[in-house]
This record gives structure tokens, C-alpha cells and sequence, in this order.
């Protein structure tokens, strides 16, 4: 798993002028740490996250995070049948939730994909 692409954060970008510890832990430790662990592969740490982001209910994080899915390999299928598995486990309006933010996210990211092509 070490051929995996160095996973980083952008704590410091995004939230370092108003909450600068906050940042430097998302980037430094979440990040920096916990995601480059080789116990688990990037893949793998985004399907788990994208499953506790959809069952806590967190639209937003799910937004960025199912961006850096994708980047990470977790297909478009894989993404809606997470959400759907879940929607049994996890409950139905947090699985409505998350198929619209995954609609945005997939959206854009096929209007990216083709811009580029």
C-alpha cells in the first residue's frame, strides 16, 4: 500500500486564518497521520469515511470527501450504492441527503472530466 498517492490536507487553506489549531490538526494529524497509514489504502479510508459522513448526516464534509473519493479510485457506482446500502442502516433521509450531495459531486465532476477531454 505505500505505492498509494500521499494523501494531504487543506486545514491551513481553508480554515487557518479564523481556527489555525484546528488546521494544523486536520493537516498534521488527520491527514499527514492518519490517512497516510499503511494499514488501510486511500480507497479503502474513503468508502469508510463516506459511510460515516452519509450516517452522521454531515452534507458538507460528504461534498468534499466524495470528491477525494473519486481521486482516490471509489467509483460513481460505488459512491450511490453506498448510499443506498445505507439507507437501510443508516436511515432513509440521510441516504436522500447524501444522493443529493452526490449528485452535485458527480455532476461537476463529469462536467470537469469533460471540459478536459
Amino acid at each position: 500500500m505505500t505505492d498509494s498517492p500521499r494523501q494531504v490536507g487543506g486545514g491551513r487553506a481553508g480554515i487557518g486564518d479564523i481556527a489555525p489549531k484546528l488546521a494544523a490538526l486536520t493537516d498534521d494529524v488527520l491527514f499527514d497521520d492518519v490517512w497516510n497509514r499503511p494499514e488501510l489504502n486511500p480507497r479503502d479510508r474513503s468508502l469508510i469515511t463516506i459511510a460515516a459522513l452519509i450516517r452522521s448526516g454531515d452534507a458538507a464534509q460528504l461534498s468534499f470527501h466524495a470528491g477525494r473519493a473519486l481521486q482516490n479510485g471509489v467509483t460513481e457506482a460505488e459512491l450511490i450504492e453506498t448510499a443506498t446500502h445505507l439507507a437501510f442502516y443508516a436511515g432513509w433521509p440521510k441516504a436522500m441527503t447524501a444522493i443529493g450531495v452526490l449528485r452535485d459531486v458527480l455532476g461537476a465532476a463529469s462536467t470537469s472530466s469533460d471540459a478536459t477531454t
